[in-house]
């Protein structure tokens, strides 16, 4: 979600499985009277055809092309809205603390004075631009991967366990990072780059500006197409590590509430848009930890004086060691905020079917 990649996914993800979910031609009716989404069921059309016929109906009685139209419009609505919180979560989690305990950022609002006075309106969205351009393709890549995951780890009985559903959540996030990675590498260079900045010019230094055109280019001439991948092993950890929190919570909170009148066994608006918040805001704080490891990096650039880290393991260890573990949430605040704006934003696009009536495929059908 912009917005880590990994909160926009879920979000999209969770939400095109409710709009598909109970569908004659294909799956996720519930697998008790009392309408449960634990276990979801293929319905008999879908168990008796063979494989690639199953696979056809998964793709089109799911609708794939419109979740992905939906997907990328919400996820460019959200990108608007809420990029300059996620411009201050990068901020903050890049920031390391001085010997004295300086610190440019003393909080999230501190930020946000200081950025918006340092560098204007447009300044909180330098990056944007990478992530309105690559987030189309990147749930495409997520949507498709999760139904194909979604219907081969299927039992022969046509259920769907919801730990199944994970793993096909984690597969579809290890698909993702293959637009991820570069995009939220090329966007953490453009959102750091004012602190950068801002830190060589309090130490009598200056910074040339840049772009993530520039910076994608010089990338690929001096490591080749790898340089674009640094720090794909945190994006994996975190990516994964939500899906595995955030399905099975939103599952549990979702069948607590009450159902539909209609029969359907979905339950009502308010309980999963409620239930999406509550399960993506509590994952997104528990794998901040990864996304802080993830966000130095893939943090090119240093300010004058902060410590650089080689891999994974290094950069817990000099994070613990040089800031405590109150360092790995920084942050945290600023990814939870995001969720419910993000997922009102999904809801909508989904609920109001813009890509439908773009389409002109008539929703009832």
């Amino acid at each position: 979600m912009l917005i880590d990649s990994d909160i926009m996914g879920q979000l999209m993800i969770g939400k095109s499985l409710l709009s598909c979910a109970f569908r004659p031609q294909i799956l996720l009716r519930p697998a008790n009277s009392s309408g449960s989404g634990n276990n979801v069921v293929l319905s008999e059309p879908a168990r008796s055809a063979g494989p690639e016929t199953a696979i056809l109906d998964v793709f089109f009685s799911c609708r794939l092309v419109p979740k992905i139209i939906n997907g990328g419009i919400a996820g460019i609505i959200g990108v608007s809205c809420v990029f300059p919180l996620d411009l201050v979560k990068t901020r903050l989690q890049n920031q390391q603390v001085g010997p004295n305990g300086e610190r440019m950022y003393k909080s999230m609002f501190d930020c946000f004075k200081k950025t918006y006075k340092a560098e204007g309106y447009f300044g909180m969205y330098r990056g944007s631009a990478v992530n309105i351009l690559l987030i189309t393709p990147e749930k495409a890549i997520k949507l498709a991967a999760n139904d194909f995951f979604r219907h081969h780890l299927t039992t022969k009985a046509g259920e769907l366990p919801v730990t199944r559903q994970m793993a096909a959540g984690g597969l579809a996030g290890l698909c993702q990072i293959i637009i991820t990675t570069p995009m939220e590498l090329l966007k953490i260079q453009m959102q750091d780059a004012g602190r950068v900045a801002a830190q060589a010019k309090l130490a009598g230094k200056t910074v040339p500006k840049t772009s993530a055109t520039k910076l994608a280019l010089d990338l690929l001439r001096e490591k080749g197409i790898m340089g674009l991948y640094k720090g794909i092993g945190a994006t994996m950890l975190r990516d994964v590590s939500f899906s595995i929190v955030y399905f099975p919570l939103f599952a549990t909170l979702n069948d607590l509430g009450p159902r539909k009148a209609d029969g359907s066994g979905e339950a009502v608006f308010w309980c999963s848009f409620l239930s999406g918040c509550a399960a993506g805001s509590m994952a997104a704080l528990v794998v901040n930890p990864f996304d802080v490891v993830k966000t130095r990096l893939q943090a090119l650039k240093k300010a004058e004086g902060e410590v650089a880290f080689n891999g994974i393991s290094d950069a817990i260890m000099k994070t613990f060691r040089n800031e405590g573990v109150t360092a790995f949430f920084k942050g945290g605040l600023c990814r939870m905020i995001v969720i419910a704006p993000l997922f009102g934003i999904a809801q909508m696009v989904y609920f109001l079917g813009v890509a439908e009536a773009i389409l002109g495929i008539d929703r009832k059908h």
